[in-house]
């Protein structure tokens, strides 16, 4: 099928509902629709990132592991 060669995916259109009184209707069928691009990191954003990854900080680690490492060495790497 030719769809599904397409970067992105079939999204369907909501169906009529009643809003107060009046019934809206949409325009039935599906929609092809692209997935959501990242967004661009910011300079201080990637300054951060790497600071974080430099000094090993990750996700799962304890929070007095991550009190620490941010005070002695995020901090220090941040302010140079």
């Amino acid at each position: 099928m030719i769809l599904s060669t397409l970067p992105g995916y079939l999204k369907a259109r909501p169906k009529s509902h009643k809003l107060g009184n009046i019934t809206t209707r949409q325009h039935s069928g599906f929609v092809l629709a692209a997935f959501p691009r990242d967004y661009p990191i910011t300079a201080p954003q990637r300054k951060v990132r790497d600071a974080a990854k430099e000094c090993g900080i990750h996700t799962g680690i304890s929070r007095n592991e991550l009190v620490t490492k941010m005070i002695d060495c995020i901090g220090p790497k941040l302010r140079k």
